[in-house]
């Protein structure tokens, strides 16, 4: 029979992605048949599944870390913010609708048919589904029709193990705080504790341990220490540390932080490498110079293109590129690039026509119909081989185009929306 045990965090950013993977990898190479599972997620990072869905960056890495190709049902219900109030919803892959937040709510009692639907697939395929919770279980005006954490938990009869960040302070706080709040077959559910980024003596914080072992009748399964140089892409938040530099001599690489930015881990690789000095540049913050200005992905074009207006990055590029800086737009930084954003049917806000920053002889027009796509093609001059995926809406015309970065076979257009 299946095992499922799901990991719950204390917070976001516990360290429930990092243990999802850790655990599919351990338990893969003492060779069981395990797989990732998160019930619902709210990101912007996301991944094209073998399928032809769409899911959660996270769970896409997990998938890799248990060995599997991503599937939509190790992510059924994608929540892609596209206002402070409303979402994309896609379920088991693929675009529903846009719900605003009461709206979702209503609709949850069907995500959770879904999410349920999902789970039994791949119970039935796999010895262990490894879960990841999402946020904290004990936030109580999310309690009603919870299908992320304890909800789902209940749902399924499966333990949890909660996780707690001690780097952030106040652990054990975090911890049995979390239990008060839960109901008493909630607490029972929970099987133990993890405590995660732990630095120094593990021998120093055993007094601790000793004390919430016996506060609450529950053992502290492990204690992870802070790895160091660690990195696991991101669920959705930007990362904690927005500049990571190089030397002097370093590539000077910056990306505007856009309020609906989608798939900022394309920018991991940069970030990570010790010989490129790359800023994400915030609100309010002072544009530096740079030797290369990256426009990201956007999940609202209209919107993130008035902020760059607004935030001052307009004349910053026209004066990057005087003085002979190089510029890259990235799926809907690439439409910012254009001369017009044509959004006829209000896939990303009222019906209209934007005007672009202008920097590229073409338009972009937003259609209804999501484009989930995993790709091939050529690298411009060199002809180096590449592999990828594409998730947009937007279809660029215009003159442009003849001259493109990467050669897509020709059922692909250039493309510039997540």
């Amino acid at each position: 029979m299946s095992t499922t045990l799901m990991i719950q965090g204390t917070t976001s950013d516990a360290g429930k992605s990092v243990m999802v993977a850790g655990l599919c990898r351990v338990l893969k190479r003492r060779g069981f048949n395990v797989v990732p599972f998160k019930p619902q997620n709210m990101a912007l990072n996301s991944a094209v599944t073998e399928d032809g869905g769409e899911i959660g960056r996270a769970q896409a890495v997990q998938a890799q870390a248990a060995g599997l190709e991503p599937h939509s049902d190790m992510n059924p219900v994608l929540l892609k913010p596209n206002t402070d109030i409303g979402a994309q919803v896609i379920i088991q892959g693929r675009a529903l609708a846009e719900f605003d937040a009461r709206d979702y709510h209503d609709y949850k009692p069907r995500a959770m048919k879904a999410v349920l639907d999902s789970h039994q697939r791949l119970s039935d395929r796999f010895d262990v589904v490894l879960v990841e919770g999402a946020g904290s279980p004990a936030e109580i005006n999310l309690r009603d029709r919870d299908i992320a954490n304890m909800g789902f938990a209940e749902s399924v009869d499966c333990p949890v193990l909660l996780v707690a960040d001690i780097d952030r302070g106040g652990v054990f706080a975090h911890l049995v705080g979390t239990l008060e709040l839960l109901s008493p077959s909630e607490r029972d559910r929970v099987r133990g504790f993890i405590i995660n980024r732990f630095r120094g003596d593990v021998g120093l914080l055993k007094p601790g341990l000793d004390w919430l072992e016996k506060r609450t009748g529950k053992p502290v399964i492990g204690v992870v220490p802070y790895l160091q140089g660690l990195h696991l892409e991101a669920e959705d938040a930007l990362p904690r540390e927005y500049t990571r530099g190089g030397s002097a001599e370093s590539l000077r690489v910056i990306a505007p932080a856009l309020p609906r930015i989608s798939n900022h881990t394309d920018f991991d690789p940069l970030r990570l490498h010790p010989e490129i000095d790359f800023q994400f540049i915030g609100p309010h913050q002072t544009i530096p110079p740079a030797d290369l200005i990256i426009l990201p992905g956007s999940k609202c074009v209209p919107g993130d293109l008035a902020w760059l207006r607004e935030q001052g990055w307009e004349v910053a590029i026209a004066k990057h590129l005087r003085y002979g800086g190089k510029l890259l737009g990235i799926c809907g930084g690439f439409q910012m690039l254009g001369e017009k954003v044509h959004d006829p049917l209000g896939i990303e806000g009222e019906p209209a026509t934007h005007s672009g920053l202008g920097w590229l002889e073409m338009e972009t027009k937003l259609h209804a119909e999501k484009q989930l796509h995993r790709v091939t093609g050529t690298l411009w001059k060199e002809g180096t081989s590449i592999s990828g995926y594409e998730i947009h809406a937007g279809l660029s015309q215009g003159a442009a185009l003849s001259r493109p970065m990467i050669r897509l076979p020709p059922r692909h257009c250039l493309i510039g929306r997540e």
